[in-house]
């Protein structure tokens, strides 16, 4: 194919591109060849069983280089590094780290001399290959029909990062057809080392037949010769040599930079391997010192450190800045008391640090003189900090992202070693940018737990560890992985009769999506406990409301209802993992056998109830199924460790919580599975049940009089109990509700009940369904103030419906004994 190319604004007609069979060797980094292609024997005579392992400067041994005058080749304008000679050695001895090429004439065996043409490419990444040598035969190529074509001008193998094709993503997409066997996917590997290492970086497959292309490659021998001759002239005439037309100079530069990208490169794997924003500043920190700086002060915005949003606007003088970090060479100690970390302050707009963070560029102070020192120091009350700075190098970078800067390193060198440069700007910068992107990383990521543990913090309840006849404990474990804040809940709801409603439930999925169907669910189920439905007939109607939402989600719930009184639970299962009972008698425990019934929002699937006796001091455990199923694992696994786990005595309920969960851990820790990467919810009741003695029971009349008898039997109940401190707001309270009930009740007998727990519950039944309701009662109004008087003495008072009517209740602290 021949098409022009483009040199000095002027174009080269026929530039010639096309294949040509080339010798691919690999050395590793003992300079030994690991591998040997059939066309480096076909061009060098060794067998590849000879090349394996070998140094390959024996293998690739010189005859003579080109002469410096000789121009008889029809490629005498191509360029050379004066042979092989020292170039493709140092390359081959591991002093050369950039690609080069060049010409010489090799002594093959059975061959005499051959003509060749090498171009040497350093190898990045892992693996022990350091070099990748290729070589072709002039001969070769002048059979091609090449060799009347004077104008042509380079060859070179792959491609460049030069090369005229637009953009990375069009170059990642034409690679496959420019280098044989190679993926789209491989292809963008490649571009992306192009880009971060700023050179071409060829690699190959077994395939020995690689294109080239006029695109890169070594500068003609006039160049060279024109560089070579401006050098002497500027020699002759006492001139200082530019660098530039040095090969020493090259290679010192080639090499700096070299060593700058190694370093950027190093610096980049050594950061950003967590998530935690502390220890990602301590990464950066690390990273740094004693390689490019010998201490390091790191700065951030307070909103960066508090995990709160994005900051907003450009920093002032009033912005304050924590000092998170402070890595340095100096004696232990010394830097801890005059800038300890976790300091905040603002910077005044006369330092270099306002001005970094203002402009959003590095700043460089070749030495802080005296006055500088004296400047910075100044804003450190009752601190000299002058005998730490004053006389070093400084260069103050920014830690951007996104053109907002959320920080800056404060770098500073010791005296005697040299000044920050322009070069050390430059690389300063590129690491503060990199550092920058893996901090607003660890921001975000950090930003994003505290939001989600947030809202799932304000979705699950908060329940008292008391109720009347339970003690109740409850964990819950968020996902391992970031956004796994998920659907699983617990609950506790009082309910009349000193009863207690228990719920565990799981929304199927992960996400913000799934926690808010919990929240809708999680608030329906109290809605419909506080109205007494029974356990069957709420998750009918729980069920009904996931229709009524919606059919994305699913979720499973486990709702039963403690009678203390009655001693027994009453309990629904809509595809809930089953409860484990321990038996407080004989310390067993078992998974209860329930009808397991189908998830909430299927939809048209009927729910059943049982009911289980209970001794005081049994216990049941109700949990999601994150804690005892993993990927992998049989769920009866887990649930026998529950079993198992649950029966163990414990101090405390809480200690019991922690047991199960620890036994849980273990147990697939050892079966190979890994940690969970599920959210838990986890509760567990005590059942105290209460005590025959500790109940009292009146059925009332309607007859306004029961009021006054209500009083009686309520007064001389409590000094039964000791509790005569009680007696007079018990009876008033008892007498307005009782009132209340005989005006309202449509002829079934009222009910009154004393419960004595950690409290005094005094409830009052009757069988109207409207729910009382504070009123604000006017100077001549005769009615309306009862509630008010109620609400006003009692701890706490509440209305529920039932079945026959209504509750009304309230309770009163206990007076301390």
């Amino acid at each position: 194919m021949d098409r022009g190319t483009e040199r000095d604004g002027a174009v080269t007609e026929h530039a010639v591109t096309g294949r040509i069979p080339l010798a691919v060797v690999v050395v590793d980094r003992e300079g030994l060849v690991s591998h040997w292609s059939s066309g480096a024997r076909r061009l060098f005579g060794a067998a590849k069983e000879e090349a394996i392992g070998r140094p390959a400067v024996d293998l690739l041994p010189v005859s003579g280089a080109l002469p410096e005058d000789e121009d008889v080749s029809p490629y005498g304008a191509y360029a050379a590094y004066d042979g092989l000679g020292h170039d493709l050695e140092s390359s081959l001895d591991g002093r050369l780290f950039y690609p080069a090429a060049g010409r010489a004439r090799l002594t093959v065996p059975e061959r005499d001399r051959v003509d060749v043409l090498w171009w040497a490419y350093p190898l990045v990444g892992p693996g022990p290959e350091r070099l990748l040598v290729l070589g072709a035969d002039v001969g070769a190529l002048q059979q091609d029909g090449h060799e009347e074509d004077a104008r042509f001008e380079r060859v070179a193998p792959g491609f460049a990062l030069h090369t005229d094709f637009p953009g990375a993503e069009e170059l990642a997409r034409r690679l496959p057809e420019i280098l044989p066997s190679m993926s789209v996917e491989e292809g963008s590997r490649i571009v992306g080392q192009i880009l971060e290492l700023g050179y071409p970086v060829l690699e190959f497959s077994q395939n020995d037949r690689v294109p080239v292309t006029p695109d890169w490659g070594v500068p003609r021998r006039v160049e060279r010769r024109a560089r070579r001759e401006r050098a002497a002239r500027a020699a002759a005439e006492g001139l200082p040599l530019p660098q530039e037309y040095t090969d020493e100079g090259e290679d010192l530069e080639y090499a700096a930079v070299r060593e700058r990208l190694e370093f950027l490169n190093e610096v980049s794997g050594r950061i950003g391997t967590s998530l935690d924003l502390a220890q990602t500043i301590i990464e950066v920190s690390k990273a740094v010192v004693p390689r490019f700086t010998d201490v390091a002060g790191t700065y951030l915005r307070e909103q960066v450190v508090a995990g709160e949003g994005f900051p907003d606007g450009v920093p002032d003088t009033t912005t304050m800045w924590h000092r998170v970090a402070v890595e340095h060479t100096d004696e232990p100690g010394r830097w801890d008391d005059v800038v300890p970390v976790g300091e905040a302050m603002p910077f005044p707009a006369h330092t270099p640090f306002f001005q970094c963070m203002t402009t959003g560029e590095p700043v460089l102070v070749p030495r802080i003189g005296e006055e500088m020192g004296h400047a910075i120091a100044s804003q450190f009350e009752k601190r000299d900090i002058r005998p730490l700075i004053t006389g070093r190098s400084m260069l103050v970078v920014p830690l951007k992202a996104r053109n907002v800067v959320l920080g800056f390193m404060i770098l500073l060198r010791h005296p005697e070693r040299p000044v920050f440069n322009d070069m050390d700007r430059v690389t300063g910068a590129e690491l503060a940018a990199r550092a920058g992107l893996v901090l607003d990383n660890a921001r975000m990521y950090t930003y994003q737990e505290s939001v989600a543990e947030t809202l799932q913090d304000s979705m699950l309840p908060h329940i008292p560890p008391r109720r009347a006849g339970c003690d109740i404990a409850t964990r819950y474990l968020p996902g391992t992985l970031l956004g796994r804040v998920g659907g699983d809940w617990f609950d506790s709801v009082k309910l009349p009769g000193a009863r207690t409603a228990l719920v565990v439930g799981d929304v199927m999925g992960h996400g913000l999506n799934s926690a808010a169907m919990m929240g809708q669910l999680r608030t329906a189920v109290q809605t419909m406990a506080a109205l007494d439905l029974p356990p069957a007939q709420l998750l009918r109607n729980l069920d009904d409301l996931a229709q009524r939402l919606g059919d994305a989600y699913l979720a499973t719930c486990l709702y039963a209802v403690y009678d203390p009184i009655a001693s027994e639970l009453h309990i629904a299962n809509a595809g809930h993992i089953p409860p484990v009972l321990v038996r407080a008698e004989d310390g067993r425990s078992e998974l209860l056998d329930l009808p397991t019934g189908a998830p909430i929002g299927v939809g048209g699937v009927p729910f059943e109830a049982v009911r289980v006796r209970v001794e005081p001091g049994d216990r049941i455990v109700m949990c999601t199924d994150g804690l005892v199923e993993v990927r992998g694992e049989d769920i009866g696994v887990g649930l026998a460790t529950l079993c198992e786990s649950a029966a163990h005595p414990a101090a405390s309920m809480d200690d019991a919580c922690d047991t199960i969960i620890r036994a849980l851990a273990v147990t697939f820790s050892k079966a190979g599975r890994g940690g969970r990467k599920d959210d838990v919810a986890l509760l567990m009741a005590r059942l105290n049940g209460i005590e025959p003695e500790d109940v009292a029971e009146w059925r009332l009349s309607l007859d306004p009089a029961e009021a006054g008898r209500a009083r009686a039997v309520v007064r001389e109940q409590l000094h039964d109990w000791g509790l005569a401190k009680l007696a007079y707001p018990a009876e008033l309270l008892v007498s307005e509700l009782v009132t209340n009930a005989v005006r309202h009740s449509h002829g079934r007998p009222v009910e009154l009940r004393l419960v004595r727990g950690d409290s005094l519950l005094c409830e009052v039944d009757d069988d109207d369904h409207d729910l009382p309701t504070l009123l604000n009662a006017g100077p001549g109004d005769e009615h309306g103030r009862g509630l008010r008087v109620v609400s006003t003495l009692a701890r706490e008072w509440g209305t529920s419906r039932t079945s026959a009517g209504k509750t009304v209740w309230f309770e009163l602290t206990l007076p301390r004994r």
